[in-house]
């Protein structure tokens, strides 16, 4: 949104976000290097916090925002700059703090040394530019995290026992109790059962299918499936019907074919995506969790790759929108068979799962390999902090 009066002269860019409110919130972890660091461009939505720990600088969420680095910290020192000539004489030691400050804040736009700038918001809307795209950041990372209760009612979320009567409102859609029907486990399991939700996109009260599904020589998955008759959203995603593996898997396929390509593949929600041959590599929060097809997750991954170089076009570098057009060709040959690629899921929790041609025989063009996680991993999986022995004492 762009509004400029001509009578006062007061200008006004504000970016509010179209989408909806993401599962989970975003950390993202930015080093910054050098200058050229400074121009990353930067979204942030009205919920995003950025700080800066070197030197305990924080800016609390504002309006959103398409800008850069260099704009968020210069428009920090516009900030001060004003309330300091303010404080000069009303509060002079007010004003010494504030001018130490400033300096400090203009020394991050010089890089003299690397400073890093830390970003957190509970949308999970937040986002900056890969200038190594579609290569892996070095000096980038973002983490997902679970919303407090108190950070779902800053969003305007909440769960029908907050807002609504405990009675349970019986619907002839909805498989009744087992003990009142003696429904069997089977029954159950067949049953496609439909719960009450909020649209992610509108918050309007709306359906969730869910199904359990048994994978043959896997396991069950949960397939869920959401659709909004208010603004017509939808969406489906995949989870993981049992728990965390005891080991990490990773998954090595060969491409060479149509075949290849037609093979069946369930990418769980904690699952990365890379191909070595293209220097290609998709975190696990991008995709989300998909049942579908090799020849599928190529063209999701092209797709997401196409939409966010349009959404920056303006303010992309020299060069960088070429680049991205020559890889998109490189992804289309894949999918048309002039290239051969490996493909390598990287699933920490290990419920990820790929087709085999040759069932329950080895396949040739499918490498599994089960590791252990390090510690990152299983923070990022919370077990870290979880406790499964003698856990009735105080630790």
């Amino acid at each position: 949104m762009s509004f400029s009066c001509d009578d006062c002269g007061y200008q006004n860019n504000e970016l509010q976000s179209g989408g909806e409110i993401q599962e989970k919130g975003i950390r993202i972890k930015l080093v910054v290097n050098t200058v050229a660091d400074l121009n990353r461009t930067v979204v942030k939505s009205e919920h995003t916090i950025i700080n800066v720990p070197a030197i305990e600088f924080e800016v609390k969420s504002t309006k959103g925002d398409v800008t850069t680095v260099e704009s968020v910290i210069s428009s920090a020192i516009s900030s001060f700059q004003e309330i300091h000539s303010k404080s000069l004489e009303a509060n002079p030691v007010e004003a010494d703090v504030l001018g130490k400050h400033i300096e400090k804040l203009v020394g991050l736009l010089e890089v003299k040394e690397p400073f890093t700038m830390c970003f957190e918001d509970i949308s999970g809307n937040c986002f900056v530019s890969n200038p190594h795209a579609p290569q892996r950041d070095p000096d980038c990372t973002s983490h997902h995290f679970v919303r407090t209760k108190e950070q779902d009612h800053a969003l305007g979320i909440f769960d029908h026992s907050e807002v609504e009567d405990n009675e349970a409102k019986q619907q002839d859609h909805i498989l009744p109790p087992i003990n009142e029907t003696g429904h069997t486990l089977e029954d159950l399991e067949g049953e496609v059962l439909c719960f009450r939700t909020n649209c992610p996109n509108c918050s309007a009260p709306c359906d969730t299918n869910m199904k359990m599904t048994n994978i043959p020589y896997f396991k069950e998955m949960v397939i869920m499936a959401t659709t909004c008759e208010a603004c017509g959203h939808r969406s489906n995603e995949v989870k993981g019907g049992g728990g965390i593996e005891p080991q990490g898997l990773k998954i090595e396929v060969s491409v060479v074919d149509k075949e290849d390509l037609c093979r069946d593949i369930l990418k769980s929600e904690t699952c990365s995506v890379s191909i070595p041959e293209l220097d290609l590599e998709v975190g696990s929060a991008a995709l989300g969790g998909k049942f579908t097809t090799v020849e599928g997750l190529i063209v999701n991954m092209k797709e997401q790759l196409d939409s966010q170089g349009r959404m920056f076009s303006d303010s992309a570098e020299p060069g960088s929108l070429e680049k991205l057009q020559e890889f998109l060709t490189r992804l289309d040959d894949v999918l048309k068979q002039k290239t051969q690629i490996t493909l390598v899921l990287d699933d920490p929790a290990g419920n990820s799962y790929v087709q085999s041609k040759t069932p329950p025989d080895p396949d040739d063009g499918l490498k599994i390999t089960h590791y252990e996680r390090n510690f990152d991993q299983n923070e990022e999986l919370g077990l870290n902090d979880m406790k499964t022995e003698n856990y009735e004492e105080d630790s």
